[in-house]
This record gives C-alpha cells, sequence and structure tokens, in this order.
C-alpha cells in the first residue's frame, strides 16, 4: 500500500506534468486545491520539495500549508520565496520573512529574504550587516553585504561603506576555496580601494 505522503507527491507530480503539456495556470490551481484538500499539511509540504523551482505550484501549496499552520517557518519561507520569484514584491515578501523569524529566529533562509526585500539601499546593507552578524559564517550573507555596501559606497561617496565593503570581501577572499573565485575577489578589492 502506498504511503500517503508517497501518494500525495505521485499525484503533485502528475498535476505538473499535465501542467507542462497545457500550460492552463487556473487548471493548475483548480487541481492543486483539490489535491490540498485530500492531503496531509506534512505530506502536502513535503511532496512541494520536488517542484520548489516552479512559483506557481509553490506559492499555492504553501498558501495552504500557512493557512493550516501560520507559525510554520519553512513554509512562511518557501511562500515568500515563491512570492519573490512571481514578482508579488518587497512589501508581501518581507512580511512573510518577517513572521518566519519570529516563528523561528535561528532559519537563515527568513533572514536572507528580509534583508533581500529592503527597498533602501543603505537599510538593506544594514540588514545583511545584521543578517552576517547573527549567522557568522553565513558567506552568502557576508557577499551580500559586500555587493550591497560596495554600492552605496559607490552611489553616496561614503568612505565608511567602502571600507566595508573592502574588508567584506577581503574576509571572503581569506576563506575562497577556488582560484577563479580568489581571482574575481580580488579584482572587486582592487576596483574598490582604487575609488578611496
Amino acid at each position: 500500500m502506498t504511503a500517503p505522503r508517497d501518494r500525495t507527491l505521485t499525484e503533485l507530480t502528475a498535476i505538473v506534468e499535465a501542467y507542462r503539456g497545457h500550460g492552463n495556470v487556473s487548471h493548475l490551481l483548480e487541481s492543486l486545491n483539490a489535491l490540498a484538500d485530500r492531503s496531509s499539511t506534512t505530506a502536502l509540504f513535503e511532496a512541494a520539495d520536488a517542484h520548489a523551482a516552479m512559483p506557481e505550484v509553490l506559492g499555492p501549496l504553501m498558501e495552504v500549508v500557512v493557512a493550516r499552520e501560520p507559525n510554520h517557518a519553512r513554509a512562511l519561507v518557501r511562500l515568500a520565496n515563491a512570492y519573490w520569484l512571481s514578482g508579488r514584491g518587497p512589501d508581501v515578501v518581507g512580511d512573510l520573512a518577517s513572521r518566519a523569524i519570529a516563528a523561528d529566529p535561528q532559519h537563515r533562509g527568513a533572514w536572507h529574504l528580509w534583508a533581500l526585500t529592503e527597498t533602501d539601499p543603505r537599510a538593506r546593507m544594514m540588514r545583511w550587516l545584521q543578517v552576517t552578524a547573527r549567522f557568522p559564517d553565513d558567506d552568502l550573507a557576508r557577499a551580500n553585504l559586500a555587493d550591497n555596501a560596495a554600492s552605496v559606497g559607490a552611489t553616496e561617496d561614503d568612505p565608511v561603506a567602502l571600507k566595508l565593503a573592502i574588508d567584506t570581501f577581503a574576509h571572503l577572499r581569506r576563506t575562497a576555496q577556488h582560484p577563479a573565485q580568489r581571482d574575481a575577489l580580488d579584482r572587486a578589492i582592487e576596483t574598490l580601494r582604487s575609488r578611496r
């Protein structure tokens, strides 16, 4: 006998394959809603993993999970990501990210989305600084901090932001594993130093 989780994944895969053939979003949404009605929250959440790269599939499924479990941090982050990829905008996505942080302050993805959705460049830089302070080994956050600091430093002629960018890129350079990464970081540091 097939386990409910496996059955949900099998049904979801069939729905996605049919959607790829017909491209009808309304029919896709109807099929996803019907699947959600007959699936447990856990089965739905786990089945969505297989199709996480499709925001038109992931979004509606995570909406159901979040409606059932409003403090499900991982579902909130997935929903925020699906919304971001489908162009829902920083306000909606930022609200979901903030809810996920409140539900699970250690969820790194929630913090990333929270920082990413800030529209003011300087405030976004400061958010990435907070994320790197909270997660010191997070090189992706550090790279975002460096990029945002470089942008603020260059556009606002801000030597403090430029120094932050240089220092952050230098930290990434010390831990870079591949020659191509080190070369790219060296070029970024050299470019920023020439602006000081």
